[in-house]
């Protein structure tokens, strides 16, 4: 409650002095690095196994490129030639891209399209080399205990 005032008094339109209150708003950064303190302990133990922090951080960073790279081609691709239509059609394109296995049931016919598919194929190349790492590693410790 001691931040709802403000919201409230800023949110009035007739009043453009109290508009300013608006800019009171970047205050609330403060409280989010305050929350970062105490993920400086999570992170802390994600990353105590380097391996496992390197699998975590590269699974995330393929999740969110598959959502992303999706959404953009689905918005690049809009045209008549083009065969991505669909949401699922652009996860199915973009799944097979990031694990460069490349189907080519679906394809990029715009030059943005492509571009989307050279920076998705680059990634893939080297997240799948980063889960084959990982792999190895948990070979190795194995036989180190």
């Amino acid at each position: 409650m001691r931040w709802g005032w403000i919201d409230l008094i800023s949110s009035i339109p007739m009043i453009n002095y109290f508009r300013a209150g608006r800019l009171l708003r970047l205050i609330r950064l403060f409280r989010i690095v305050r929350a970062f303190r105490s993920s400086r302990m999570l992170l802390h133990h994600i990353f105590k196994n380097k391996a496992k922090g390197t699998f975590t951080t590269v699974s995330i960073f393929a999740v969110m490129l598959i959502i992303f790279s999706s959404i953009a081609i689905l918005q690049v691709e809009n045209t008549k030639e083009g065969n991505i239509k669909t949401a699922e059609d652009a996860l199915w394109w973009a799944y097979v891209t990031i694990t460069t296995v490349g189907y080519g049931d679906k394809f990029p016919v715009t030059t943005e399209g492509r571009i989307i598919a050279v920076v998705l194929m680059t990634a893939g190349v080297g997240l799948f080399g980063t889960f084959t790492a990982y792999a190895s590693s948990l070979f190795v410790e194995e036989r180190e205990k």
